[in-house]
């Protein structure tokens, strides 16, 4: 739904400005996973297919840098690094990192046991991984975009229920419009998130990510670089 209102400010060919938010991993986990060879993506052609009647003015993308030892893959860094260099031709997308967290804790077998000379639950060191900064990252820059005007919409593309609280900040003591993509069907989209009332909501479908591909073949600074041959 898009409730654009008369009066607001519009870009240069007459459609109000919107900003997009995009958590990274919840885009890969939601989406990406289930599509290995659509993940090619250009995030500025995929929000402008999802919101044609607005301008996408810019799109910052969260994410962090995988590395040898948290993945089984060893070729993943690299298509990693691959995929941020082609995001990084277009300068309307910004790339902000936040971090793995690697640590042995220990956790509940299951089914679950009780220790009898203890009596507390049997544990098993186990490898939690964990991404640490793009949630903060996400609503610290949408809140900071959204209290100077930056735009005439702010779109997180997410279903994490973590940004209730900036979505729900934004409509309540900012006033300005909100909106929602999600990396999903709409049955599976996070109720918690439609309940923020959004101003335009939005879904990732496989037509869309089909249609947003970056070409095979893009060039930067560097020189010419291709699409990894897995995402093929």
């Amino acid at each position: 739904m898009d409730t654009t209102e008369p009066g607001q400010t519009v870009g240069n060919d007459g459609r109000p400005s919107a900003n997009i938010y995009v958590d990274g991993f919840n885009l890969y986990r939601r989406c990406l996973q289930r599509h290995p060879t659509l993940k090619w993506l250009d995030l500025t052609a995929l929000a402008s297919s999802i919101m044609p009647e607005h301008r996408i003015n810019k799109v910052h993308y969260f994410t962090a840098h995988l590395r040898l030892g948290l993945i089984a893959d060893p070729g993943t860094p690299v298509r990693q690094q691959m995929y941020l260099r082609a995001l990084a031709t277009d300068p309307r997308v910004t790339i902000h990192l936040g971090k793995f967290r690697n640590d042995k804790r220990p956790m509940p077998v299951h089914p679950q046991k009780i220790d009898p000379e203890t009596g507390k639950f049997v544990t098993v060191n186990v490898r939690k991984l964990e991404e640490k900064g793009s949630d903060v990252n996400l609503a610290t820059r949408l809140l900071a975009d959204a209290f100077q005007k930056d735009a005439d919409i702010y779109v997180v593309l997410t279903n994490d229920s973590d940004q209730v609280g900036p979505l729900t900040t934004m409509k309540t003591e900012l006033s300005v419009q909100a909106g929602i993509i999600f990396p999903m069907p709409s049955h599976r989209s996070s109720k918690d998130l439609v309940k923020t009332r959004p101003d335009f909501i939005g879904h990732v479908t496989q037509e869309a990510l089909e249609a947003s591909q970056f070409p095979h073949t893009l060039r930067d600074a560097v020189g010419k670089f291709h699409r990894p041959p897995k995402w093929s």
